[in-house]
């Protein structure tokens, strides 16, 4: 595994992550490890067909029933 030194880091921002790895129980390393991987590793694509399976049921498909509006002379008559 590689090693990584970030320099000139503001001391609030040390503070932070420090006090963040405080509350999981880790150290300030082990912390920095997850915030990176959360944001420079993608999570895994889902399917299309897993995406769809995903989708709540959002109710009947009468609930979605086009109708059809009055014509401009049935308004006015």
């Amino acid at each position: 595994m590689a090693n990584l030194i970030v320099r000139n880091i503001d001391d609030e921002i040390v503070k932070a992550l420090k006090a963040k790895a405080g509350l999981e129980g880790i150290s300030a390393e082990a912390e920095h490890r997850k915030i990176l991987e959360a944001a420079l590793l993608k999570p895994k694509k889902k399917s299309f067909a897993e995406a769809l399976k995903s989708i709540p049921c959002a109710g009947l498909d009468s609930d979605f029933e086009r109708k059809q509006d009055e014509s401009p002379k049935d308004v006015f008559a």
